[in-house]
């Protein structure tokens, strides 16, 4: 392990891809309440399950379109096939729905998802999904540019974040981690090889919810881009105000994970957490039960690694390892121990 080491960061790439649509979000492309078929036209008469199993679903109209901030805020009734919880995630495996076959792009999966109902109407539940892949598709259909280009253009090459992206070039896979699995016996597995990793061959899905790798270093530099109010060294990315919009709680009513999630899944503890716009929210140690401030925002990802912006402390805190599943251990609950008892002024 060194300071230049590559890690899949996961879904610590869905705050990157939030931040890229919001920055078409300053150019007025759209508004937050903008139903997500004016860019999707297929996804106009997306319904709502009720039984069966895949292909011959029941199902009823959504209460409503589904929204931009709904997908922000994973509240769209969309899902991750690993769940495991619903029929509609069995469905999702079937379809091989996240860029699992060769050659798979982002607009094949949201044109599967347009013959699939969603789990609850948009709007009125949470759950973990690949909403920030549909993210990424969007940044695609607005801007008329491929996403990685997109992120390489606007975002990796103005912050200096060198050694991220979506694979691994050639002459820096020595400096790829190797990714570690816990079995059910305990034991310790190799679950990706560097040598031989999906990483280093080409891409097609670009996925904004998982899809890419990073260092300790390039994801301080994102982090601290946020943490100054959306610059960096004069590289101004969003605006304040923007930043202060995407950490707040969106959650209806201030209401925390556990009030609405549907899913027992996410990258953070429920309880006293709300959710902004790709960001869990802090909503107090008293809330939350745990050590920490009000407005301290976060995600992690599912090979353990964790990131949180303290704006109160002016504190950022990243932590990288790479085993999977990211609950094995308590790492980032024993970690915000150690660094919040270390203030002491």
């Amino acid at each position: 392990m060194a300071e230049d080491t590559i890690f899949r960061i996961y879904s610590m790439s869905k705050p990157i891809t939030s931040v890229a649509l919001m920055m078409l979000y300053e150019e007025g492309a759209f508004e937050l309440s903008t139903p997500v078929h004016k860019f999707i036209p297929e996804w106009k008469n997306l319904r709502v399950y009720r039984q069966g199993r895949y292909p011959n679903f029941l199902t009823e109209s959504c209460a409503r379109p589904m929204t931009i901030r709904d997908l922000f805020t994973h509240m769209s009734g969309l899902t991750y096939g690993f769940m495991e919880r619903t029929n509609v995630d069995s469905a999702y495996r079937r379809l091989k729905l996240g860029g699992a076959e060769p050659g798979a792009t982002l607009a094949d999966m949201v044109q599967k998802l347009s013959e699939l109902p969603l789990e609850f109407s948009p709007g009125t539940a949470w759950n973990y999904s690949v909403s920030t892949d549909i993210l990424g598709h969007l940044v695609e259909v607005i801007s008329g540019q491929r996403f990685d280009d997109f992120l390489e253009e606007r975002v990796f090459a103005r912050l200096g974040m060198i050694d991220t992206g979506f694979s691994v070039p050639g002459e820096k896979i020595d400096r790829f981690a190797a990714n570690y699995a816990r079995g059910p016996k305990k034991e310790l597995r190799l679950e990706d090889d560097p040598q031989d990793s999906p990483y280093g061959r080409e891409v097609t899905f670009f996925s904004g919810g998982g899809g890419l790798v990073s260092t300790a270093n390039d994801y301080l530099r994102f982090c601290q881009m946020l943490q100054n109010g959306g610059e960096l060294e004069g590289e101004r990315i969003l605006g304040r105000k923007t930043i202060e919009l995407m950490t707040c709680n969106h959650l209806p009513g201030d209401a925390d994970l556990t009030e609405f999630s549907v899913g027992l899944f996410g990258e953070v503890e429920f309880e006293g957490t709300g959710f902004g716009l790709g960001f869990s929210v802090n909503q107090g140690p008293q809330r939350a039960g745990a050590i920490g401030s009000a407005g301290e925002f976060a995600w992690g990802g599912a090979a353990s690694t964790i990131f949180w912006i303290d704006p109160k402390e002016e504190l950022t805190v990243i932590f990288m390892t790479q085993l999977m599943p990211s609950r094995t251990f308590n790492f980032r609950g024993q970690l915000k121990s150690i660094v919040y008892s270390s203030i002491v002024d």
